[in-house]
């Protein structure tokens, strides 16, 4: 009622109030005036607004809008319970009214019913028995919903065939596309990409975003291609009002540093444990530390400890990415650095809106951003020797090791027995500790051939889902090798997988995305890792890993010196005893592992970046080209590039683009003309 809504809402409250008990106000003035009070951040106000008319509008033939948009009131400030209601209603009057059944399958999953946002999802596919004019629109919405929730809870068989029927449907939903590509690499279904009756595989190929083509392919430059795409797509330029809204009123002459971190990881996730000890040991009297947060709101050990080791901590959550950069360049942060690239909830259009001079791509990302706006990109000499540069729209800057570590991590005091984990006692153990979407064919045909030259030996893998898991069975049993000497490792707390670690007897790395803090977790725990080096950079971190620990003979180059080397490891117990012994013996003073080294030289990073922007030396991206090299990759054969000498590649993408160039003149600045 009036007198219970606070003060200070839009003038004429109590008179709109008034006039609605009055049964004066139609329904068209009323969402009107509900929507300047939503604006003006009286969203309580808004709902009681739209209840009072209902109240007193029982039979209006737009009951049923206004119904809903109460709904949508009533969700905004977290009354779920009474939205569905709301929904409810609006089915009720109007059961032809679509959007109604796609906010009610939302509100139901907010409310944990999974299933439950399934069958109202599935009550407007069904509402439908032929497809035309809008019908698709909300139809392929509400499979796309449901495809989502069988994804989200590993039903992966049941949501590949949902975004089929919407692909079918619709062939012109990149999302959709993206999904599926991103569930058959979940699957290990080979090829990842496959025609589909309307889409060919090219088209298919040409949606595929930057993190799912870093699991599918080594080409980097297809990847940066694949990058610097999405970017103008999915993330697309903001106005230049928009970044004027954002820049500070005038430059600010640093005494400390201002070096702001973004992401959405900082908790037990990968890039939270990497970043848990640079936060601790940043050098205060010369940097003050700014964590910006973007991820789901839980709070966990290693997020307490990076929010008691920064000088200030804050919560995007609540803010959108205008508001998060505002808030940003009253910040006065001088390198803003992007820990999320293109992850999951990353912001990237804060970047976009430049709150800062400088922005940095680190660590959360496996490449290049191909973006305008990311200055700097940090690696190391594995990861981006000087010849593949060019492979990068930012200016390279190098570690002596590109991957952060946490010394300080709990590990569970002893490890679980091998037969706990399902281990043979007595036999050797191979592992691979990746997610089973960076497995792909070529690399599992390696596998099977080192598990066949040496036949008392076991894979021990991640585990998939079920169906997954007894697909690569039968895989292994077409390539000779029993189904049972694939065994797969569960889910365990942080602790307890580092100390289940110890049990393997050699890491085996995957091939194009190889493992990362998985490498330097089977590292720590004493794990020897063998990894086969390709060109991008989610395909050499691992070997930047592995030869930071001291182990350069375990970094291969070819796919045949990399089976060779694995089978000859097996075979050979006493010489992999003696790496093993070689790795435990150095692990406390390796490069690897020398945090304090990492940070001093990660702040010499930062201070030169001041100086390159000081003098008017900013790097300007280099995005020359992209198009062409999209183009040409989407032509290729993504998987088998991984077999091309780095010299045979260039020289591919060389007369591909003397090819193009002839047709339509690339110009002599294209990147490929001065390698």
């Amino acid at each position: 009622m009036p007198g219970d809504v606070a003060e200070g809402t839009v003038d004429g409250f109590a008179e709109m109030f008034r006039r609605v008990a009055a049964r004066e106000v139609e329904a068209g003035e009323l969402i009107a005036y509900a929507s300047e009070l939503r604006a003006a951040g009286r969203k309580p106000q808004t709902a009681e607004m739209y209840k009072a008319w209902i109240a007193h509008n029982p039979d209006h033939p737009l009951l049923h809008a206004v119904y809903f948009n109460y709904s949508v009131a009533l969700t905004e400030i977290e009354d779920l319970t009474g939205a569905t209601i709301a929904l409810r209603e609006t089915i009720r009057l109007k059961p032809d009214f679509c959007p109604s059944y796609i906010n009610l399958g939302s509100v139901q999953e907010r409310l944990g019913r999974s299933d439950r946002a399934v069958n109202e999802w599935m009550a407007l596919v069904n509402l439908f028995p032929t497809v035309t004019g809008d019908a698709v629109v909300h139809k392929t919405m509400a499979l796309k919903q449901i495809g989502r929730i069988f994804e989200t809870n590993s039903n992966h068989v049941a949501a590949e065939q949902i975004f089929r029927q919407s692909l079918d449907i619709d062939p012109e939903q990149d999302e959709v596309v993206q999904h599926l590509i991103a569930l058959r690499q979940r699957q290990c279904k080979w090829p990842v990409i496959e025609a589909l009756p309307r889409i060919s595989a090219q088209r298919l190929t040409a949606e595929i975003p930057p993190l799912t083509a870093a699991y599918h392919t080594d080409d980097p430059l297809f990847q940066l291609a694949v990058a610097h795409r999405y970017n103008r797509r999915s993330v697309g330029l903001p106005t230049r009002s928009e970044i004027a809204e954002v820049q500070p009123s005038q430059a600010r002459t640093p005494g400390r540093l201002r070096i702001g971190y973004v992401s959405s990881d900082l908790r037990g996730h990968a890039v939270g444990f990497g970043m848990t000890e640079v936060m601790e040991l940043h050098d205060r009297r010369d940097f003050e530390i700014f964590a910006y947060y973007c991820g789901i709101r839980f709070t966990d050990v290693t997020q307490s400890r990076i929010r008691q080791a920064v000088d200030h901590w804050t919560d995007l959550n609540d803010l959108n990415d205008q508001q998060a950069a505002r808030r940003i360049a009253a910040d006065q942060i001088d390198i803003l650095v992007d820990l999320n690239g293109y992850t999951k909830d990353a912001r990237t259009r804060i970047f976009a809106l430049r709150p800062a001079p400088i922005n940095v791509n680190w660590f959360g990302f496996p490449g290049s951003m191909g973006s305008p706006y990311h200055h700097y990109v940090i690696g190391d000499e594995h990861t981006i020797p000087a010849s593949h540069e060019l492979y990068y729209s930012e200016k390279v800057v190098r570690l002596p090791c590109y991957q952060p570590n946490d010394r300080h991590r709990v590990v569970a005091s002893s490890s679980p027995p091998r037969h706990e984990l399902g281990l043979p006692e007595g036999q050797l153990v191979y592992c691979c500790l990746n997610n089973l979407q960076k497995l792909t064919r070529l690399t599992f045909e390696r596998w099977m051939v080192i598990l066949q030259h040496v036949p008392d030996s076991v894979l021990w893998l991640l585990r998939g889902n079920d169906s997954t898991n007894d697909a690569l069975r039968h895989l292994a049993g077409q390539h000779g090798v029993a189904a049972e000497r694939l065994i797969f490792a569960g889910n365990m707390s942080n602790p307890w997988h580092l100390a289940r670690l110890s049990q393997a007897d050699l890491f085996l790395d995957t091939l194009p995305y190889g493992a990362h803090t998985s490498a330097s977790d089977a590292l720590w725990m004493g794990v020897p890792v063998l990894t086969l080096s390709g060109r991008s950079f989610a395909a050499r971190v691992c070997g930047s890993l592995i030869r930071a620990a001291g182990l350069e003979q375990m970094v291969t180059a070819t796919p045949n010196h990399y089976v060779r080397r694995a089978i000859e490891l097996g075979r050979d117990r006493q010489q992999l005893a003696q790496i093993k012994q070689r790795l435990i013996a150095g692990r406390d003073g390796c490069l690897l592992f020398d945090t304090p080294l990492l940070v001093r030289n990660l702040e010499g990073l930062y201070r030169q970046m001041w100086d390159d922007f000081a003098r008017g030396e900013r790097p300007r991206p280099d995005l020359r080209n992209l198009d062409v090299y999209h183009e040409i990759g989407i032509a290729e054969d993504l998987v088998g590039i991984e077999l091309l000498s780095d010299e045979a590649y260039l020289s591919l993408y060389r007369e591909r683009l003397t090819d193009r160039d002839a047709m339509a003149p690339l110009g002599p600045d294209g990147r490929l003309w001065h390698t």
